[in-house]
């Protein structure tokens, strides 16, 4: 990624000088005003920075798992195409090295991006993982397995996942290229998720809903039935975390009638987070 930025200040150059005052006479309040905002923006670029240095840091731990160091620092500025193939659910389904991670795309969509995958790390967080009771988790949906592998990487945690993959080129993928780093215990089925939510028996303290065709979710996984069985499946205290798009006008205009019309009847202290062009919506506040 290139970062765009202005030429350094100096007077002269078109650009105000390094200063508080500028050019103009501003009143001391303003003054003050100014500097408080500077101190801030100052202040949020600094802890942006060092978490970003430490999160890129701890992908190059990986980097021996993954590709030549060289390629790694390459992946920064230019994406490397590995793989592509055509799934019996997803007609174009392609693997992408980029920024020291592998991505998986499809025509339309990002389908798992290691802790890139925004949607979910952002929501990880914003849940209090270590205030949370988890033991178990269910993924419905696994990509390249983004979820399981920033948990355990980024935020530290250990837990028993199962998780629920019908496209079996997408299952190839993820063995190839993420599963085998992953060192949580992990059980992985090609099912249709519709089905082993109506059938399983099991309790799970963290559900993540995450299935897409390209970028639309199947309308069988929009309707109450498949909600009030979703349910059934969440622990006591337990946590569902459903991932939809929220970019677009026709995103926004969707996802807000089926949480109002739908997710919120099923689940009635139901809340959202909204994350990086996605609403995750939760069966409960937090």
């Amino acid at each position: 990624m290139i970062w765009a930025c202005p030429p350094p200040y100096r007077r002269g150059s078109g650009y105000p000088a390094l200063s508080p005052f500028r050019y103009r006479s501003i009143s001391f309040k303003q003054h003050l005003l100014s500097l408080t905002q500077k101190k801030r923006a100052i202040t949020g670029f600094v802890k942006y920075s060092f978490f970003y240095i430490r999160r890129e840091l701890e992908v190059l731990r990986y980097v021996n798992m993954k590709q030549p160091f060289w390629k790694h620092i390459a992946s920064y500025l230019y994406e490397f195409r590995i793989e592509a193939v055509e799934g019996q659910h997803n007609p174009y389904l392609e693997v992408v090295y980029s920024r020291g991670r592998y991505r998986l795309d499809t025509e339309n969509a990002i389908y798992s991006y290691e802790d890139l995958y925004t949607n979910f790390y952002y929501s990880f967080r914003q849940i209090k993982l270590h205030k949370q009771d988890i033991k178990n988790v269910l993924i419905l949906g696994l990509g390249l397995g983004s979820i399981p592998l920033m948990l355990e990487r980024d935020y530290k945690r250990k837990y028993h996942y199962t998780a629920i993959e019908i496209d079996e080129e997408v299952l190839y993928l993820a063995n190839k290229y993420a599963l085998h780093e992953l060192q949580s215990p992990i059980e992985v089925l090609c099912a249709d998720a519709r089905l082993f939510v109506k059938t399983c028996t099991e309790k799970y303290d963290l559900v993540c809903m995450d299935i897409f065709l390209d970028d639309v979710i199947p309308s069988e996984f929009e309707q109450t039935d498949f909600l009030e069985n979703l349910k059934t499946l969440i622990a006591p205290n337990g946590l569902l975390l459903y991932n939809r798009l929220f970019n677009t006008h026709e995103d926004k205009a969707v996802t807000a009638h089926f949480y109002e019309a739908i997710f919120s009847k099923t689940f009635p202290d139901a809340t959202f987070l909204n994350v990086d062009g996605n609403w995750v919506l939760l069966n409960r506040k937090i």
